[in-house]
């Protein structure tokens, strides 16, 4: 199952103790101290990662504990740190306070990385502590304790397009149709149980998009799947609604998933910290497509586009994923999203 949010117990490594020694050789029975000082712990860092695709690595995990620095030795040798523990998230991942919800860092680029708890420094050892007046101090300074820490993981998915719609509404299907992904198909509400994603090549340029799982009214309060992964078309430049120009009132399939959109920026609003444009769904440039155009006849599509655009006052483009009828429209609505990439609509 596909997992997308977690909370995590982080506890970075102490450090180690300072020593106390002395230098004790064959010809030098009185030699000064020589206690080494304690390595450092370890620390915990999270890093984007383009082959980390989710979060499952976290699903039946949620302590982790890095190494402790080792304590000092005697000849003034430092303990060995702690070695760091990093933990690889997919690129997109948001790390949060779960207390306050506040945003602490985006981690949207491969390789990006953030220090989530650091490591306690080490201890000094007594050879840290000689004076002109305490020549042979047999004190040691103890190791500092590493960050404790907890923190919300929100995994978002980078993409040029989110498809959305009401389950059955053909999202798949167009996305195994124009891209080399191969979503699960079923002629049933909910086959799409995760987003998918799927690349566009267009010789000349290159559309990532990403199919959601089904929405349903009332999504943006926990019906149905769809609200589950509304976050991740948050990052996308435009939003590709599908309707089943087969269902019984299509200007009401649209006014529903509209609704659900502008229900989510308001929770969104409410429980983040907002730092960003990007997460206002409703405001997010929109193409709508009349989907499964096959099903009806040619006189029913003219009467049920005229309803349309006369209830909604959208224009809509009309669709078939396989049909070749309809190859036209859809190169035509391809070339129009590479444009909306590039910023030339």
């Amino acid at each position: 199952m596909f997992f997308d949010e977690v909370i995590l117990n982080l506890k970075a490594g102490n450090g180690g103790n300072g020593a106390v020694s002395f230098r004790r050789e064959k010809f030098i029975p009185d030699g000064g101290p020589d206690g080494g000082r304690g390595g450092s712990g370890a620390s915990i860092i999270f890093k984007a990662n383009l082959a980390t695709t989710s979060l499952t690595d976290f699903k039946h995990k949620r302590i982790f504990k890095a190494e402790n620095g080792k304590s000092g030795m005697g000849a003034n040798k430092t303990g060995r740190g702690g070695e760091d523990l990093v933990l690889f998230v997919p690129i997109g991942t948001q790390v949060y306070d779960p207390h306050t919800n506040d945003l602490i860092i985006d981690l949207d680029e491969e390789g990006k990385q953030y220090i989530a708890a650091k490591g306690g420094d080490g201890g000094l050892g007594n050879a840290s502590f000689k004076t002109s007046v305490n020549r042979a101090p047999e004190k040691a300074q103890k190791g500092f304790d590493g960050d404790e820490c907890e923190v919300r993981l929100i995994y978002k998915m980078f993409c040029d397009v989110g498809v959305i719609g009401k389950p059955n509404a053909g999202k798949s299907t167009f996305l195994s149709a124009v891209t080399n992904a191969k979503p699960k198909i079923a002629d049933y509400p909910f086959t799409t149980l995760s987003p998918n994603l799927g690349v566009i090549d267009l010789r000349y340029d290159i559309i990532i998009i990403a199919d959601i799982p089904g929405l349903i009214e009332g999504a943006s309060k926990g019906l149905g799947l769809g609200d589950k992964f509304l976050k991740h078309i948050q990052r996308c430049k435009t939003l590709l609604h599908l309707i089943d120009i087969s269902a019984e009132d299509i200007a009401e399939e649209y006014k529903i998933i509209r609704k659900e959109l502008e229900d989510y920026d308001a929770l969104i609003k409410d429980e983040f910290y907002i730092e960003d444009d990007f997460v206002i769904l409703s405001q997010k440039a929109e193409i709508v497509c009349l989907n499964k155009c096959d099903t009806l006849t040619e006189d029913e599509i003219a009467e049920k586009l005229t309803y349309f655009k006369q209830s909604t006052g959208k224009d809509a483009i009309l669709l078939s994923a396989f049909n070749p009828e309809y190859e036209e429209n859809k190169n035509a609505l391809l070339n129009h999203l590479a444009l909306i990439k590039k910023n030339v609509l």
